[in-house]
């Protein structure tokens, strides 16, 4: 049954309903096959979308840029150095600005709270391009790949190596949604926010499926569908990332550390990789990498997401 998504804000996964994730996958899917066969859907034909970067991007910006292009609307760049915001003016004055010029704005940035607050006082919807806290644009991309890649989700096993980041807090959130179960293996001092593990415990159950928050990457890949990992250092944490190095040697994913996932796993990056560290070529580059249609799918996810809010 569709739900009506209109207006609403994407600020993190957990606010959404089941039915509302699997709706953004069927308009993705759809919309994946349209541009495949040269379809056109101008569903936002004449809208504007706002863009803020306070981060820079490749993947986030081009997605949004040609996505809302090949819906019929317009995106508007914005770096840190165009707007006003947070410097001379506030969020709240801003986001009620923009909400008498544009129909969406997209923000990546650092501060989860501005994401918040764009929504809360602007009369448009936010879509959460990236946060220090979460990033639901790409893990909603992350499930619709791999629910194309194995038909199903529910009762999947998919273990996240690494840093406690942003991506372990957002796919913490999707796995727990959507009843996949999750391991989560990071060092010590680097574990997922006691809050968002919480969150996700409460959907896990609800759903009848399994959370771990583990120190040994080997205990967290047994017999996982899918391993998923993110660089050690993030940006804005370039001075830590010797140090970082040290402490997640152990967490690398390579040919030796796959082996007790089964067979046919699938490896995930959201990207950039740093290759070497977090992860080596040969298993980037391998058969069961589908690192660069996770990359791709972020066009399909994210029109979905923009055609139904907007």
């Amino acid at each position: 049954m569709a739900v009506n998504m209109k207006g609403k804000s994407l600020i993190e996964i957990n606010d959404l309903t089941l039915e509302e994730v699997y709706q953004i996958f069927d308009l993705s899917a759809s919309l994946k096959q349209e541009r495949l066969i040269g379809k056109k859907h101008h569903i936002l034909e004449g809208k504007k979308l706002g863009m803020i970067f306070s981060k820079p991007s490749t993947r986030t910006r081009v997605s949004f840029e040609v996505g809302i292009y090949e819906l019929g609307g317009i995106g508007l760049y914005f770096n840190q150095n165009d707007l006003q915001l947070k410097k001379s003016e506030s969020v709240s004055d801003t986001a009620k600005v923009l909400s008498r010029y544009l129909d969406g704005i997209m923000i990546r940035t650092f501060d989860h709270q501005d994401v918040i607050d764009l929504a809360k006082y602007g009369t448009i919807p936010v879509i959460n391009g990236l946060t220090d806290l979460h990033h639901p644009c790409q893990v909603l991309t992350d499930l619709f790949t791999i629910l194309e890649k194995k038909r199903k989700l529910q009762g999947l096993k998919l273990a996240y190596i690494g840093d406690g980041n942003n991506m372990a807090h957002s796919l913490l959130h999707g796995c727990s949604k959507i009843g996949m179960d999750i391991s989560i293996a990071s060092p010590s001092g680097y574990k997922p926010l006691d809050f968002v593990v919480d969150e996700s415990m409460k959907n896990a159950k609800y759903m009848g499926s399994k959370i771990e928050i583990l120190e040994d990457p080997i205990e967290a890949v047994k017999n996982a569908d899918v391993i998923y990992t993110d660089v050690w250092a993030s940006m804005g944490q370039e001075k830590e990332a010797e140090e970082r190095k040290k402490k997640f040697i152990k967490y690398q994913v390579n040919p030796e550390l796959v082996k007790y996932a089964k067979e046919d796993y699938l490896f995930m990056h959201c990207l950039p990789a740093h290759r070497g560290d977090e992860v080596v070529d040969e298993v980037a580059d391998s058969s069961n990498s589908v690192i660069f249609d996770e990359a791709e799918n972020r066009l399909h996810v994210q029109k979905a997401i923009m055609a139904l809010i907007m």
